[in-house]
């Protein structure tokens, strides 16, 4: 069984458009897991009624106190029943296709020590986020490399062991670390198998989302953001760069030394 995990942070508003998603999947082989980060917005009580809708799946919700997506990964990935965790935010939703592929790739990839398999991630109305290859077959790659090769967000689904074995850091006062630092820590215990024009994940860009909000999160959490970019100048073969995340990771050190 596949897991798809929700952290969920004052998200009701868009929670059942996901749940819709999920309720049309050709293949319901899956739970959905919630973990509530302190929403003050009654997600709870949205998921006590999505419950009670008949989905043909189940539906589990853990609350925590506010401590960011990360650490809201991390308690899923502990508490998670299926053998392959799939990542799906709170403001995004899934083809109807997406369940019945993954598996389709799970039984591909079978023992060849594959730690996850990644799709691409698209906008609501299909077109392919970052650069697309026609015609391109499947391949391992590592998630570094993959980023600089697609040029966009990808839609990673890991074994629940490598997301056990690689949580994400927590820092005093920080809520957030990029995702990527340990993606490319599962990566290095094996490869991850992409699909380069498949997409199974619908998503869009919200005006307070992450994305958007780069230079205020990286302020709000530098020491997340700089174990990241330090990381990040070993894995770069590109001396440019390298020298991208030395300034990102010096600015790192500068805010973690000043008050915020």
């Amino acid at each position: 069984m596949i897991t798809i995990l929700t952290p969920a942070f004052n998200r009701a508003h868009t929670l059942l458009r996901l749940f819709e998603s999920l309720q049309v999947q050709t293949l319901k082989t899956f739970e959905w897991l919630i973990v509530d980060d302190g929403s003050t917005d009654h997600t709870e009580l949205l998921v006590e009624k999505l419950k009670s809708l008949h989905s043909g799946f189940p539906i589990r919700y853990i609350y925590q106190s506010n401590g960011g997506k990360h650490v809201a990964i991390n308690k899923g990935a502990n508490k998670a029943l299926g053998n392959w965790v799939f990542i799906v935010d709170s403001d995004d939703a899934l083809t109807q296709d997406a369940i019945q592929a993954l598996s389709l790739e799970i039984d591909k990839v079978g023992e060849t020590g594959a730690t996850g398999i990644c799709f691409r991630k698209a906008y609501f109305n299909e077109s392919i986020i970052g650069k697309s290859y026609f015609g391109d077959e499947p391949k391992f790659m590592h998630p570094t490399a993959a980023g600089e090769y697609f040029k966009g967000d990808l839609a990673y689904i890991f074994r629940t062991e490598e997301l056990i074995n690689h949580p994400f850091p927590v820092f005093k006062g920080e809520k957030f670390v990029p995702e990527l630092y340990v993606w490319n820590l599962i990566g290095d215990d094996g490869p991850v198998w992409f699909i380069p024009e498949k997409a199974i994940y619908l998503c869009e860009y919200l005006a307070d989302g992450y994305t958007a909000n780069f230079k205020k999160n990286l302020r709000k959490n530098p020491k997340g953001f700089g174990i990241f970019y330090r990381n990040q100048f070993l894995r770069e073969k590109s001396w440019i760069l390298k020298i991208k995340c030395s300034i990102r990771a010096m600015q790192c050190l500068f805010y973690s030394t000043v008050s915020r």
